[in-house]
């Protein structure tokens, strides 16, 4: 086993060779660049080497491919594992790497070699729910690595760290028409509860709203129907 996280540690140092690698035990909480947030956190920010359990709602996505980008603009590397394929490939921003296993046991299995390897600062796991001794061993990975693992899951045992959200729908901003109607959200409030053992606090802050539908078509949220054949 030394010797695959030995090669993995190589491959890693030669395909982002400008990033600092993980010093397991001795470096700070991967923070996730959002400022209210990490001011909730304990260390400010997400810890590593241990398991932080995020719900599945109220943009936590969001929030967390924020983190992503933030751990590589910081000079270390960060991996989000798609188990549901649900993250559009054309919007990936370049940074932090997109993972798509074939099946959820690939999936697991690569997050553990992933985080066991000491490669990556953040391991966001996604549309994948660890269960039972899956969650002790992705756990046992993170601590012997030295990187932060965040799985988007109900699941909360083990967790050093619990994570909720909710979007507070009637905080909206919209940019109106120049008939002052709502024409496209652009911001609203998330509110965001950490808790752990003796901790427990919450923030609230604005997160942008960007659409990601591919806009074909003269206006949006129409069909592009170039190429239909009109029914007769």
């Amino acid at each position: 086993m030394s010797d695959r996280n030995a090669a993995i540690r190589a491959l890693i140092e030669h395909r982002f060779p400008d990033a600092t690698p993980v010093t397991h035990r001795t470096a700070e909480p991967v923070a996730t660049g959002i400022e209210a947030l990490d001011a909730i956190l304990p260390g400010h920010g997400l810890p590593r080497g241990r398991l932080t359990v995020w719900m599945p709602q109220g943009g936590a996505t969001a929030v967390l491919r924020a983190a992503c980008h933030t751990t590589v603009a910081q000079g270390e590397r960060a991996v989000w594992i798609d188990g549901l394929g649900t993250v559009a490939g054309p919007f990936w921003e370049e940074g932090p790497i997109l993972v798509r296993p074939r099946s959820r046991k690939h999936g697991l299995r690569g997050a553990e070699e992933l985080l066991r390897c000491g490669g990556f600062a953040l391991v966001v796991i996604a549309g994948i729910e660890p269960e039972g001794t899956e969650t002790v061993r992705l756990s046992r990975a993170a601590r012997e690595g030295g990187g932060a693992l965040v799985t988007l899951t109900s699941h909360a045992s083990m967790a050093s760290l619990r994570m909720t959200s909710q979007i507070l729908r009637e905080t909206y901003r919209w940019r109106k028409t120049p008939f002052g109607d709502p024409a496209e959200a652009q911001e609203v409030m998330i509110r965001v509860r950490a808790r752990s053992l003796g901790w427990n606090r919450g923030a609230d802050f604005l997160v942008p709203v960007v659409p990601y539908d591919l806009r074909t078509s003269i206006e949006p949220g129409l069909v592009d129907r170039r190429g239909v054949r009109k029914r007769s």
